[in-house]
Formats: structure tokens, sequence, C-alpha cells
């Protein structure tokens, strides 16, 4: 690509999207794009000097050399159509990130969970530690205020996606891969042999010299490592790994551990975000970054500022003594993570869990109802699903809690509207109680308002 080049973002406005924008932004492009609203990441692209425009309007594409567009665009989108009648070249959100980490070293991080924590932590740990990374990632890094940066170094961060098939256009240096589980299964004939194929093909395809980093705790990883092409490292908690996790001590918004490589200590790593799951992503980290050439003094030192990404165990309230966190949890596993976690504060948990996708829930109905022992209290939302998606029979919020006060929580309540779950809560949560809200959907919104509400009533007192 020529870097004097205007290329237009249809749908600037998400993680995905606004981030690639922000990159080619600052690596000299042209920019502009378009969205229905002005959401937030997209006001920062203005700030910095894109053109957005708020809907979406045939003459928008005029004067573009590339259009990019995201998953979430229909077929009839006026620029779209346009960009296609004038013969713009017009590609896919994945293969414009493609294009920018298959030309230098690119880390790639894919997995059902972990993919935003992992890739987080890399950037966070690589930029602290001078080498200076371009870095696309699919939600806000806390500590850098931003969720994408065009570097000067060699390496290029960003999370690989593996539920529409779009990671097999990449061919990093590293790759990392958090876990496998039957999600997005209608994406691969509804056949989970096609998507561990699929991770195999991804991690196979590496740049030569590249290194597969994966967690051999996860029985499907295992099941695959057999079929991967090239140099394969593993890691986790169990003595048969290459790297392992030893003496883990957790805490309350917090947890450590001793890293070994192959029997021997390298050092403690002390984080400063909860949960058994963040050892995990942060040893995907730790071995990523030794293999780009850092320190694991360095680091260890880096890692402990590391306060998660945005919707990731995010603390939105903190007042008398009552906790209000946020995460993106969507998954069963996803929940029941994020719960230990939250137990580990001592504090008594009450879980707002808002289901995202009718196809979701359907495959994954009887995974839900057991993913809520650990929590003091349960709320479950409506479904959050996207325009288009057509509903199943029989497959709705009210159905899901009878099903998990049969087989994980007795107490669970079905309230639907995020307003009737936000006026239950302010009148009873109490000092000692956490509550988190779950979802890809919508639900930060029940976070965000007893937040405020939480922090109005400490003014008062």
């Amino acid at each position: 690509m020529n870097k004097t080049e205007h290329v237009h973002f249809i749908g600037i406005g998400g993680y995905g999207m606004s981030a690639i924008a922000r990159v080619m932004l600052e690596m000299g492009y042209k920019v502009t794009g378009s969205d229905m609203a002005m959401s937030a990441l997209a006001a920062k692209l203005q700030q910095k000097g894109a053109m957005i425009h708020i809907g979406h309007a045939t003459e928008q594409v005029h004067g573009a050399e590339l259009v990019v567009y995201s998953t979430a665009l229909s077929d009839d989108n006026a620029e779209w159509v346009e960009a296609k009648r004038l013969n713009i070249p017009v590609i896919h959100r994945s293969e414009m990130l493609a294009r920018l980490l298959n030309e230098r070293k690119g880390v790639a991080v894919a997995g059902a969970h972990g993919k935003t924590t992992t890739s987080s932590m890399i950037a966070l740990v690589m930029e602290e530690c001078g080498t200076d990374p371009t870095y696309i990632i699919g939600g806000e890094i806390v500590n850098l205020g931003t969720n994408a940066k065009a570097g000067k170094g060699d390496y290029v961060v960003a999370e690989a996606d593996e539920s529409d098939g779009t990671f097999l256009q990449y061919h990093p240096a590293i790759a990392v891969v958090t876990n496998i589980e039957a999600d997005h299964l209608e994406n691969y004939d509804g056949d989970f042999a096609n998507l561990k194929a699929a991770y195999v093909q991804f991690l196979s395809q590496l740049q030569p010299g590249g290194k597969a980093i994966v967690c051999g705790d996860d029985e499907n990883i295992r099941e695959i490592i057999p079929n991967i092409q090239g140099t394969t490292i593993t890691y986790g908690v169990e003595e048969n790994n290459d790297y392992t996790a030893t003496d883990i001590q957790p805490g309350d918004r917090k947890i450590s551990f001793t890293m070994q490589y192959q029997g021997s200590d390298l050092g403690k790593i002390e984080l400063s975000v909860p949960g058994l799951h963040n050892v995990y992503n942060a040893m995907g980290t730790i071995i990523a970054c030794l293999e780009a050439g850092i320190s694991f003094i360095a680091i260890a030192a880096a890692i402990v500022h590391f306060h998660g990404a945005k919707r990731r165990f995010q603390v939105v309230g903190d007042a008398n003594d009552i906790l209000i966190v946020d995460d993106y949890a969507h998954h069963p596993t996803e929940i029941e993570a994020t719960i230990v976690a939250a137990q580990a504060t001592g504090k008594r948990v009450i879980a707002v869990f808002q289901p995202q996708r009718y196809s979701r829930t359907f495959f994954l109905l009887d995974a839900f109802s057991r993913a809520f022992t650990g929590a003091d209290e349960v709320i479950i939302a409506d479904i959050y699903s996207p325009a288009g998606e057509k509903q199943i029979e029989g497959i709705n919020s009210a159905r899901l809690v009878e099903l998990i006060k049969q087989n994980s929580n007795a107490g669970a309540r079905y309230i639907a509207q995020k307003e009737d779950i936000i006026a239950d809560l302010s009148t009873r949560i109490q000092p000692g109680d956490l509550v988190i809200t779950m979802g890809a959907g919508d639900i930060w919104k029940v976070a965000e308002a007893l937040a405020t509400d939480l922090q109005a009533t400490e003014k008062i007192e």
C-alpha cells in the first residue's frame, strides 16, 4: 500500500475497526469513516484527524482508494454498493489487519477466551520494555487508555478471531492459543472438528522460525498438538508442560505465582488482576515476550503494572465497602472463572448476566445452567440479540433461570429489563457486596448506573 492512500472505514466506531483505523492514521494514511452514531472511539479518531460521518451515504466513499468493512455490514449498505460501482477495492477488516500483521513480526493471540486480555498484556509489556510495538486490540487497555498504536518496532500485536475463520489469513511470527471450545460452530458447519482443524492450520502457517505457544492444560489443544507443523511451546499449571506455574497465591483483585521452565524456577510473577484465568493469560504473555527477546526480569517488572482491559473485571464503582465490577464474560467457562475471581475478594457475590445471541444460548444452554455455583445471588436479564438474528423457539432467559435453579444456583432470578435490575439492586446492595455484570451486550449499563448511584451516596454521607 502507498501511504498517500485514502482509506475509508464503513462502521468505524467499533473496537476492531477503530483500532485498525487509528494505526493507519498514525502511519500517515488519510482516514475517513462512517457509523450510525459517534462512539467514544470514533471521537478519539476525529480528534487525531480522521473525518467521521454519522450515517451512511454514497458520496462518503468518493475519493477513497480502499474501503474497509466489518462483518456486521449488510449487502445493501449505500457506501458498500457505491464503492463496488466505482470499482474501489473493498476488503474485510480481517484482511486489512492481515496486511498489517503479516508484513512485520506478528504476535497473534487466538482462543475461545482470554484473547483481549492476553494481547493487551503483551502490548503493555512490550511497550514498557521499549520494543515500541504496533498493537491492535479488541478492547481498551486501561493503562494505555487506547486500543491501538502504530509503533516503530518490529512487532505487531493483535487478536486473531476464530469466530468466523478470518484468523486463517494471518501468518504471524508468534501465535498464542489460550484455549479451544465449541463456540461459533454456526460458522463451522456445526462441527467442532472443523473448528479444531482451523486452529491446526492457523498454528501451522507461521513465518519461518515461528513459535506456536499453547495452553497444554486444555484438552482440546492437547488433542491437536501432534498435528501442528513447526515448533510448539506449552504452558499451564500441570507438570507435563514446558512452562508451569506453581505456588499460586490468589488475593483481592490480584494474584501471584512462580514461573518455571522445564522444572527450574524463573522467578515470581505478581499480577494486579485477579483469577486463575489471568495466571494462564500471563503465562502466554510471558512466553511470547521471552520469544521476542525480552528478559524475564523486565517482563516481571512490567506485567505487574497491567490493570486490565476495559470490560475485563473492570472496577467501575468502589465505595462504602461495595464493589461494582463489569466483565465481558459471555461464555460458561468465562462466567465460572469471573465468579471465582470475584469470590477471592471475600465479598458477597451478586452475579448479573445477560445472555448474548439465541444461537449461543441454544448451543450452550446446559453449560450456562451449571456456571453460577459460586455466586451468592444470580440475576438473569433478557437475551441480547443482534439485529437480524432469528429467535429460537423455547430459548429464552426465563427457561435458562429454571435450569440454573436446578443445576447450579437455587436462588437465581429472572429480571428482564436493565432498568428493573438497577431499581432492584440499588435498594438492596449493602456493605460487603460485590455486584458483577457479565455479558457481551449492553449489561455494562447496569454497572455504570449502580456505580453512579453509589458515588452519589458516598458524597452525601
